[in-house]
């Protein structure tokens, strides 16, 4: 549990630079360059992540349950990932509405995901690393909000031609994710 919570520790807070510690970092860049910011906070961020994948997987072996979930929440989960996936290959489809609505359609997706896999996982690894994703999410999404209001930040026009390539490609890569990666990758079939 303690690698979870250091790669946790590790990748979120190179995640929170921008909410909790906006000037440090623009201090830095403006030292170092953004090169040598890029470089140290993908370091850490790869050495966070991979703690996280080690210390989950440790956990996964020796569980504390919280609590048992009803067999729903399971279906629940696998259902709301759907518009996870779709949200965050919407951040990456330039010109969507969903982008030109929500302003952050990623962070919105890893906390529907977060939220979706809180819900259906009862373990005090699967609270710890979920939970923090969706704290995480939230607090991202509402500084994130603020700062392109502060800033005046234009909002973007989007086309829904645009939203039915961030749908199709979210609900393939959903659908490929759920039914031939996830039991591989994680020992869980998501609609079994």
């Amino acid at each position: 549990m303690t690698a979870l919570i250091i790669g946790l520790l590790l990748f979120l807070s190179t995640h929170s630079s921008r909410i909790f510690a906006d000037d440090n970092r623009s201090q830095y860049i403006a030292h170092y360059g953004l090169a040598k910011w890029r470089l140290a906070y993908s370091l850490v961020s790869i050495v966070g992540l991979a703690l996280i994948v080690w210390g989950y997987g440790q956990a996964r072996l020796d569980p504390f349950v919280l609590w048992v979930p009803p067999v729903w929440t399971r279906h629940l989960a696998a259902l709301l990932t759907l518009p996870a996936f779709i949200l965050i290959t919407a951040a990456y489809v330039p010109g969507t509405l969903a982008k030109a609505r929500i302003g952050h359609p990623m962070v919105a997706g890893i906390g529907l995901w977060a939220l979706s896999h809180l819900i259906a996982n009862a373990n005090l690894a699967d609270a710890i690393l979920f939970g923090s994703f969706l704290a995480w999410s939230i607090a991202s999404f509402v500084t994130s909000r603020k700062r392109d209001r502060e800033q005046g930040l234009p909002t973007p026009h989007g086309a829904l031609a645009r939203d039915a390539i961030a749908i199709l490609a979210g609900a393939v890569a959903w659908f490929v994710f759920a039914r031939y990666l996830h039991l591989s990758l994680f020992g869980v079939v998501p609609f079994g």
